[in-house]
């Protein structure tokens, strides 16, 4: 499994960025890196966790929707109040949507537990508007001063 080696932003405000397989296997290491800046940020548990969980659910979104052979990871500390998680995918047109699942439905409940977790969150298409060749599918998680 390829992956690229987790570095802190070299400038500007706190962050993380790594590029991993699009594939169920590096699940793992997209939440390692929510935990981890969150843990070098001496961030609460609670708030380790959520991460943890949010960034999950967007990378499975993307493994199971998106196209290209990786996704890239990123965890920002934009403010004291704000941890930012997002995913970057290939895929421009298949956008996320919120929905509620039914009864025992097994799938779905991804952007539910999101949404749920997160202060805000969302998408951006990424490449210029008549053709934009990917997005970045977002979550702010808000921090307690």
């Amino acid at each position: 499994m390829t992956t690229t080696a987790s570095r802190p932003r070299a400038k500007g405000y706190p962050g993380y960025s790594e590029l991993h397989p699009r594939t169920k296997e590096a699940a793992p290491l997209a939440r390692s890196l929510a935990r981890t800046a969150c843990a070098r940020w001496g961030l609460p548990d609670e708030v380790m966790e959520a991460a943890a969980l949010v960034m999950a659910e967007l990378f499975a979104n993307a493994v199971r929707h998106a196209c290209g052979s990786s996704v890239r990871v990123i965890v920002d500390r934009p403010s004291d109040t704000r941890v930012y998680l997002a995913v970057i995918d290939r895929a421009p047109a298949c956008l996320p949507h919120l929905r509620a699942p039914e009864g025992d439905e097994q799938s779905g409940r991804g952007l539910v537990i999101v949404e749920s977790l997160s202060e805000r969150w969302g998408y951006d298409r990424l490449g210029p508007a008549a053709r934009p060749w990917g997005k970045r599918c977002w979550a702010e998680l808000k921090v307690a001063p």
